[in-house]
């Protein structure tokens, strides 16, 4: 028997909230992973974090979750970094994925079930490509292999951008509509042809490497099957490539590609969007002087889908509300009755339950705590316990 939620998740795709009830009790969850040419930074965090919570919650609620997290190691940006610092580009991917994994352990994130990386995956992507030529999605120009918007009529379904807004998005984020092989400016590239210096693999067209796109598509679908109960990433991603992996995957397989798009909001830092370029990153190496427990109350005190504003006052803030839970663990339960916790219990679910409201949750635990501490003169030991369950679910460990 297929189990029922009382979850609610904000869907990208209708963009409204919707009762998540997927059709099997096994639940596939695809979220974009790193693209490792630098060091993880807090938006990186926020969003991985964000995920990991939810993944936790499906699996409390009694869901079997499928997780995977890919690693984009061939990429535009790997290359140009590999070339700045006369690296090779194999050994920069392979050093900052690993640093990746160590502030993924610190963010107590749990491992994905599968970290599949593109690379690992040439030959599949390529069979990919021969299905969207067989199926003339696809065409091929002096070595190129593009896709072919205009064959799909749902390109735009997900960002909801006209062709004209699409353009300037597209060339800020890799694509070239001034690309003279291409049919349309907005037509994406599935394989691109071999330029001297690049990496390159064998393929049908001629030596080359995969897009971008086609990596994530090829990818989530080996491993979580054709349709996927949830994708997601950051909000950037929406447009092209979300909306590029929906087109590729529906048009090879005919079918939705996913039932759940979620997206996770952009942080600011100093006034503006944190970014390499603006030089206002902040990396969670350098956070790390906090503890696990800090650094993740400061990223789930914002909701997933809310820009927000990195600040040192937020981060004491954070560190302040984490010295109060560590506080509660080493109160002593009193034998004067029992402490009446369910309303506290009911109102925590209930905050998850509408689209993983996790600041409001963390405002339900810091209340109890602060009256578990001033009723220690009760039985507090299955107030103890439910926040312990609630930690697991948000993450946290129990700290004295």
């Amino acid at each position: 028997m297929v189990k029922k939620s009382g979850l609610y998740l904000f869907n990208s795709l209708r963009q409204k909230k919707e009762k998540f009830n997927p059709p099997e009790n096994t639940v596939s969850v695809y979220v974009c992973g790193v693209t490792p040419y630098d060091i993880t930074h807090l938006g990186h965090a926020f969003t991985y974090v964000s995920f990991d919570v939810i993944v936790r919650y499906l699996a409390f609620i009694g869901f079997h979750v499928v997780y995977v997290q890919n690693v984009t190691d061939i990429d535009d940006d790997i290359l140009k970094k590999a070339k700045a610092e006369n690296k090779d580009w194999r050994v920069l991917a392979e050093r900052n994925f690993s640093d990746y994994l160590k502030d993924a352990d610190f963010l107590n994130l749990r491992q994905p079930d599968y970290y599949p990386k593109a690379t690992d995956h040439i030959g599949e992507i390529i069979d990919f490509n021969n299905i969207l030529l067989t199926k003339n999605y696809a065409y091929e120009k002096n070595g190129n292999l593009y896709f072919d918007i205009k064959k799909f009529s749902g390109y735009g379904k997900l960002s909801r951008l006209s062709k004209v807004k699409m353009l300037p998005v597209s060339r800020e984020r890799g694509n070239n509509p001034d690309d003279p092989d291409k049919r349309n400016p907005l037509d994406f590239v599935l394989w691109q042809k071999k330029v001297p210096g690049e990496p390159y693999w064998e393929s049908p067209w001629g030596p080359g490497r995969p897009g971008w796109h086609i990596e994530c598509s090829t990818m989530s679908m080996k491993y979580l099957g054709q349709t996927l109960d949830i994708h997601g990433g950051g909000g950037d991603l929406i447009f092209p490539h979300h909306e590029s992996e929906i087109a590729q995957s529906e048009a090879a397989t005919g079918i939705s590609f996913a039932r759940f798009f979620i997206h996770t909001a952009m942080l600011y830092y100093q006034g503006k969007k944190m970014s390499k370029s603006l030089g206002n990153m902040v990396f969670i190496r350098n956070l790390k002087n906090y503890s696990k427990n800090t650094i993740r109350l400061l990223l789930l005190s914002n909701h997933y889908r809310q820009e927000w504003q990195y600040s040192e006052d937020m981060l004491n803030k954070a560190r302040k509300l984490n010295g109060l839970f560590r506080k509660v663990w080493l109160v002593q339960s009193g034998r004067n009755g029992e402490f009446s916790f369910n309303n506290y219990r009911q109102k925590f679910f209930e905050a998850l339950n509408d689209d993983m409201n996790t600041p409001q949750a963390l405002g339900i635990l810091e209340n109890l705590s602060k009256n578990l501490i001033n009723n220690r003169n009760k039985r507090l030991s299955s107030a103890k316990a439910f926040l312990n369950q609630a930690f697991n679910i948000l993450g946290l460990i129990v700290e004295y």
